[in-house]
Parts: structure tokens; sequence; C-alpha cells
């Protein structure tokens, strides 16, 4: 699941006209790698968010830009890994919820 998502991440980026040749798992998102300003963190969000049926909370949006690919793939895996116990899978819908009801849930929180 990580490669796939690191893999989406990867396209979704090149799609935004971003150079993407050289990025590897350790490539920073922010100043010190691809440079990714807020509005293209945030399109890259919506993609994500769309893809995999998850949302982002204005406090992930801030620690996204302190990641690396690597970083912001596993992230999500654990995010849309059943019964993951981490930080990251709050605000997150049960597995085989569909995308809808999952943005209904977070947004009820």
């Amino acid at each position: 699941m990580r490669d796939q998502i690191s893999q989406f991440i990867v396209q979704a980026l090149r799609e935004m006209n971003y150079d993407v040749e050289d990025v590897t798992d350790e490539t920073d998102l922010g100043p010190a790698g691809l440079d990714l300003e807020s509005l293209a963190l945030a399109d890259l969000t919506v993609q994500l968010e769309d893809e995999y049926g998850i949302k982002f909370s204005d406090e992930d949006m801030e620690t996204l830009a302190t990641m690396n690919l690597g970083e912001l793939a596993t992230t999500l895996a654990d995010r849309l890994t059943p019964g993951a116990d981490t930080p990251a899978t709050a605000g997150t819908a049960p597995a085989g919820t569909s995308p809808a009801a999952a943005s209904a849930q977070v947004s009820a929180e």
C-alpha cells in the first residue's frame, strides 16, 4: 500500500509540473526538497483525499510541509490500515466506509 501511495504522490506532483525525476522517499516536500508552496500542498492533499477517501485536518497540513515523501506515504498507509493504533488514524472512518461517508463522519466531529 505504501509503495502505491508513493507512486500516486509522484504522479500527482508530475501532473502539477514538478520535476520528479530525482525524487526519492527521502526528498523533502518543503523548501529543502520539492519546495511545495502552501497552495501546491493543498492541491496534493485534495488529490490524496479524493483518491483514498481520507481527510486532512489543519494540523495535518502544517505537519505535512515538514515531511519527506516516504514519511507522507507511510502516514497515509497507516491511516488506511484497519486497526492501526497511531495518532495518524484519528478522524478517519472505519475500513469499508465509503469516501463520502468518511468525509461526512470527519466533518461531523
